[in-house]
């Protein structure tokens, strides 16, 4: 259910589209910055590198991907922020894809900074000393949003769990309707048993009543019976 639940919402479908594309996108700006700053040692400012040329179009091909995904959720997010409820979110959810698309644009701009800086510059602030310790800050923060993608993982996989157990719970309770209904019906029918039970012992009765009264009758009709043919004998005896 959960995965059902995830499927509907096209923010959650994005939002993995941009997380994984911004994963793709972080070692391509880890190796153009280690690419530039060995460049700079060895090339006049006026000289990239072919090598350099190629990690800085594919750096920028894949930022450029990674900021039409973001625009849409930046969107989203203003469309939901309103009024959340109308969406069927909580404000929690909200401010979550609120830090998320704050979080994500502040990396692609400061990915783009240094994509704007000029070759020459790339050179100062200690050489290649200086472009080490850019790369050490940009790893940093690497495993900052690698920390991150794992807890929206988790909250996402939470909210699937929160609302699979909603649907179980509004299943158990459509099924403890179901068998207060049923429970109902069947007292009905036990009440319906019993005064048909009732009903057919007073007939019974009755009708053994009407049985012992008639095999009275028969009995004394064969006993006038028989008198009546004793007394024609004696008759008969005493004429004959």
């Amino acid at each position: 259910m959960m995965s059902s639940t995830n499927e509907q919402d096209p923010f959650l479908q994005v939002q993995a589209d941009v997380l994984s594309q911004l994963q793709h996108t972080r070692p391509l700006f880890t190796s153009y910055l280690r690419i530039r700053s060995l460049a700079s040692t060895s090339q006049t400012p006026l000289e990239p590198t072919p090598e350099l040329r190629s990690a800085r179009a594919e750096l920028e091909g894949s930022l450029s991907t990674l900021a039409e995904d973001l625009s849409d959720l930046v969107e989203s997010v203003k469309a939901v922020q309103d009024d959340p409820y109308k969406y069927g979110l909580e404000i929690e959810e909200v401010s979550r894809r609120k830090r998320l698309v704050d979080e994500v644009g502040g990396e692609v701009e400061d990915m783009r900074e240094e994509l704007l800086k000029t070759f020459s510059h790339s050179g100062t602030g200690g050489g290649v000393g200086g472009a080490q310790r850019a790369m050490m800050v940009k790893k940093q923060r690497c495993w900052e949003g690698t920390g991150m993608i794992t807890t929206l993982k988790q909250d996402t996989q939470l909210d699937g769990v929160f609302r699979t157990v909603g649907n179980l719970r509004q299943q158990a309770d459509d099924m403890g309707r179901e068998l207060e209904e049923q429970a109902e019906m069947l007292e009905v029918v036990d009440g319906l048993a019993d005064r048909v039970g009732s009903r057919l012992g007073t007939g019974m009765k009755k009708m053994g009543e009407v049985v012992r009264r008639n095999e009275d009758g028969l009995s004394s009709c064969c006993i006038a019976v028989l008198i009546f043919v004793l007394i024609l004998l004696l008759v008969l005896v005493l004429v004959l």
